[in-house]
């Protein structure tokens, strides 16, 4: 994502005491989670208008994505979310979190969308409890994106059950189709340096 600076010729230097955040998600676990919510916080500090949370990841753990999914429901500030190169299974959720009119990929950009892994493994009933919390979530991550993109609430659950629960591979054009995203390019980031001079007749 481009950072465009436009300066008055006004001023001789210019320095941000603190750059704009822009937030780039690679991976889903702990510790990704957590430097999300810190930077959340400092995108807070910055008088920023808006959150760019830049998406190119395969995919991780879905806890991770739910903490971070907080995070974009209790910003203060509106967040974008932009697909490059890639958004697969947790990136492909998260995407959909960007405020509205606000959700951008690259055209040559890929998702793919598939259901929770449950990991189980140990015992059976262990295994029987792992796959019953694997598919609560997977509901709850799945009815949340067909809120987010404007649709019924199976509308996904819907669409991966007829694929066979086969991972399913969206294109640019596919996922404006299904409302995923809203624009098929990379926006910039304008930061302007300004001077405003006033003439103060003491009225």
């Amino acid at each position: 994502m481009k950072r465009v600076y436009k300066r008055s010729n006004l001023l001789k230097d210019a320095e941000l005491i603190k750059e704009p955040v822009i937030i780039r998600v690679e991976n889903f676990n702990p510790e990704s989670a957590r430097e999300f919510a810190a930077q959340m916080e400092a995108a807070h500090n910055t008088g920023q208008p808006v959150i760019p949370v830049i998406i190119d990841s395969y995919g991780g753990q879905v806890y991770s994505l739910m903490a971070m999914i907080s995070e974009i429901q209790n910003s203060d500030i509106p967040v974008a979310t932009i697909i490059q190169g890639k958004a697969m299974s947790c990136g492909a959720i998260l995407s959909t979190f960007g405020a509205k009119g606000m959700r951008f990929m690259d055209p040559n950009a890929t998702v793919m969308i598939h259901d929770v892994s449950s990991m189980a493994w140990g015992k059976i009933e262990e295994m029987k409890a792992s796959t019953e919390e694997a598919a609560r979530l997977n509901k709850i991550v799945f009815q949340m994106m067909a809120k987010n993109c404007g649709k019924n609430k199976d509308y996904f659950l819907d669409i991966i059950h007829e694929k066979g629960h086969a991972d399913w591979f969206l294109d640019s054009d596919e996922c404006v189709k299904h409302n995923i995203v809203q624009h098929l390019r990379l926006p910039k980031l304008k930061i302007n340096f300004d001077v405003n001079i006033e003439f103060d007749k003491g009225e």
